[in-house]
């Protein structure tokens, strides 16, 4: 028996050498990229799909470590190389059931999340110097086969509960939550100040890297599984937080974080210096067919303009790389660090570099030029690093005498993300904050200091990635589904 045994254990491992391990043998291969001069013209998605043979053969590489730091480096934990398996060998179905069990927008995470700096970037393989696992583009092209083939379905709960859950925000965070709880049985609500349900996966982020279709068959999902969307709701002016916490058994904040970061410096308030956020909207809300002033009158539109963007995140990157496409006559990044520093993919750098966008590293803006007809030029200065900060990155200095100029028909401030004053919005100053302005909430409840509110996402942890706020919303509803256990359970005694 004990031969028998081993003899059998030895043929499942020759199998699994045989469908994998392949990492040796076969390159790291990307999905195929769309040609600059081509993708420019337009804001459809640069990266082509995986053929499914292609796709196996990718999968194959990975190496099934025994202590796969991919998955320990994913947020959400994702079974990568589980799901890996599956493709490799032709169970799709079986291979989208894994990655979905953890991942409430797998498609979403495979095409925006910052791989570089998560999974594949602790890739075992990638360590050992043989390229990481295309981990992102599998993803993505798993769920992608789901939905083709009809393996996504809307959720139905075994039991209907008569308890409700109101959720503020229809971000990432928000639409997470929805899902968990509406998978349990719970009755949702969703309220959104915009038109349209997805955060800044809809009106913040280019379709060149996450197409709006992408987005909306997720909001559709969801209003077949049961979610109720209340758009154009603004709380505090169309609903009040006090009736609405009243109207649901508990609530979530789930808002997000919007508020621009403004930089000051002599004529920073000119005409044609504007917000990321307003750019990237308009550009977004053109691309779903709308009709949007600012656009047309050219405000908010990079057409024929010498471009200057300010900043070094995914945002100023998302901004560079619309306005190439809008037509804009020249586009130049400003950021006071090095290449080395800055905090953006290095994959959206190289993209926009190749999409014609020019660099202006280690240099910051001193005053912005111009006149009641709108900003014609930015007054510069070079930047040196110096000794590291308390947050232990080396603090940018100015270089004395290094001031330049360069024209600019459209300054757009891509500098980062804040909270808004939400306890001064909604008239609830019991609400908590920290000295950053976000809510305060329980780390591991994600319950605020008032009963039955629940916050997650970048209004509690600041402004980060879209995964984080997956993570959190999941989470946030099993808290939601126990505190409502548990008051139900007080009130039967």
């Amino acid at each position: 028996m004990l031969s028998v045994m081993l003899f059998g254990r030895f043929v499942g491992e020759s199998v699994l050498a045989n469908k994998m391990l392949k990492f040796v043998d076969v390159n790291r291969e990307t999905p195929e990229k769309r040609a600059a001069e081509a993708r420019s013209e337009d804001f459809d998605e640069i990266y082509r799909e995986y053929a499914t043979e292609k796709a196996a053969e990718q999968s194959a590489r990975c190496s099934q470590c025994g202590v796969p730091f991919c998955q320990s480096h994913c947020p959400l934990h994702n079974n990568i190389p589980d799901w890996l398996k599956a493709t490799a060998e032709g169970r799709l179905e079986e291979a989208y059931e894994i990655s979905q069990a953890t991942n409430t927008f797998p498609e979403i995470c495979g095409r925006i999340c910052p791989q570089d700096r998560l999974c594949e970037g602790n890739c075992v393989i990638e360590q050992s110097g043989h390229g990481t696992v295309t981990i992102g583009a599998i993803e993505k092209y798993i769920t992608d086969t789901a939905w083709q083939k009809g393996w996504v379905k809307p959720a139905r709960p075994r039991v209907e509960r008569a308890e409700s859950v109101g959720i503020i925000g229809a971000g990432p965070a928000g639409m997470a939550a929805a899902d968990a709880l509406r998978r349990k049985g719970f009755q949702v609500t969703v309220y959104d100040r915009y038109d349209r349900a997805g955060g800044l996966l809809t009106y913040g982020i280019p379709g060149f890297k996450l197409e709006k279709d992408v987005v909306m068959r997720r909001v559709g999902q969801l209003e077949e599984s049961g979610v109720t969307f209340k758009l154009n709701c603004d709380i505090g002016k169309d609903i009040s937080f006090a009736d609405l916490r009243a109207s649901h058994a508990a609530i979530l904040i789930g808002t997000g974080v919007y508020k621009t970061r403004e930089i000051g410096g002599p004529g920073a308030g000119l005409p044609g210096v504007v917000q990321a956020l307003d750019f990237l909207t308009a550009s977004n809300k053109k691309s779903f067919g709308d009709t949007v002033a600012d656009f047309e009158n050219g405000v908010l539109n990079a057409d024929g303009k010498d471009v200057v963007v300010i900043g070094g995140g995914d945002t100023a990157m998302d901004c560079v790389r619309t306005s190439i496409r809008q037509g804009a006559t020249s586009v130049t990044c400003l950021y006071r660090r090095d290449k080395a520093n800055m905090p953006g993919s290095m994959r959206e750098v190289a993209n926009a570099e190749e999409e014609g966008v020019v660099f202006d590293w280690l240099s910051a803006p001193k005053a912005f030029e111009g006149g009641d007809n709108g900003v014609t030029g930015v007054r510069a200065v070079r930047m040196r690093l110096g000794n590291p900060g308390p947050d232990g990155r080396r603090a940018p200095e100015e270089v004395d005498g290094s001031d330049y100029a360069l024209k600019a028909d459209l300054v757009i401030k891509a500098l980062g993300f804040e909270p808004e004053d939400l306890p001064t919005l909604w008239d609830q100053p019991e609400l908590g904050v920290t000295s950053w302005g976000t809510v305060r909430a329980d780390f591991r409840t994600k319950q605020t200091a008032m009963p039955g509110v629940f916050a997650a996402g970048d209004i509690v942890r600041g402004a980060s990635l879209v995964v984080w706020a997956i993570r959190d919303g999941r989470e946030a509803a099993d808290a939601i589904a126990a505190y409502i256990a548990q008051n139900a359970s007080v009130a039967a005694e």
